[in-house]
């Protein structure tokens, strides 16, 4: 491009250098538009190699840099757009934790609990569809929002989810640890607030882990602060000894 540019001026100079004659006047109308197309698509080229830079830099601030799921910003952002659209009709918030999670690090090292933090995203990733958003809400906490599920197909995502993190085999370099998880869920059928329905979920997390952990509570939370179905302990849906299909 540089020689052409190069070519393209000693030629006009030439021209030149013997006046501005119809050769000259032709050339004079000609090489800006020579010259402005290659620049016009340089510039356009440039601009959308910008554009795509900035994309994956939003993109990337948006994402945990462990587990590659949303951060907890752009989790409530995603979710609370999904919420104040009617066309999405509700759905179900799961809140998850890790639990143990301390000890892990404690026994095992900081590098053993990332291990085991990636383990767990990747396993929700298996369980849920394309349309589900997944986010890391801090620390060895997860969220996932169903978008349109009812209770029912809420809680049997939670209890997979869980049965399947009970069967992983996590390695530590020597001394067996097995991952479990707490899971609280809250099920909402028309425009909620995300504050309210995570609150509720948040609640029936800490139902199950008082209650010994290990376990998932799911109810519908109605938009007036009335609960439609509760339970004071968890109660499992599944047998300990139902078989998980990988």
């Amino acid at each position: 491009m540089v020689l052409a540019s190069v070519a393209i001026s000693y030629g006009i100079l030439e021209i030149f250098s013997q006046g501005l004659g119809s050769t000259g006047l032709v050339a004079a109308i000609v090489a800006p538009i020579a010259l402005a197309g290659p620049t016009m698509l340089f510039m356009a080229l440039r601009h959308r190699q910008l554009e795509i830079a900035y994309e994956r830099l939003e993109a990337a601030a948006a994402r945990d840099s462990l587990t590659q799921c949303l951060n907890h910003g752009a989790f409530v952002d995603e979710v609370t757009a999904l919420l104040e659209d009617p066309a999405t009709r509700g759905g179900g918030l799961l809140v998850i934790d890790a639990d143990h999670f301390k000890s892990i690090n404690d026994r095992f090292g900081h590098a053993c609990g990332d291990a085991a933090l990636k383990m767990i995203a990747a396993t929700i990733r298996s369980v849920i569809r394309e349309t589900d958003i997944v986010g890391r809400l801090g620390g060895e906490e997860f969220g996932i929002f169903l978008p349109g599920a009812g209770e029912a197909a809420t809680r049997i995502v939670a209890q997979d989810l869980r049965l399947r993190i009970r069967n992983v085999t996590f390695d530590t370099g020597g001394e067996p640890c097995r991952l479990s998880i707490s899971v609280g869920g809250a099920v909402c059928t028309q425009a909620t607030p995300f504050g309210s329905l995570f609150r509720h979920a948040d609640a029936q997390l800490y139902a199950v882990k008082n209650a010994g952990r290990d376990n998932v509570a799911v109810s519908t939370f109605a938009s007036e602060g009335a609960e439609q179905v509760s339970s004071a302990v968890p109660v499992l849906v599944y047998s300990e000894r139902k078989a998980v299909n990988s």
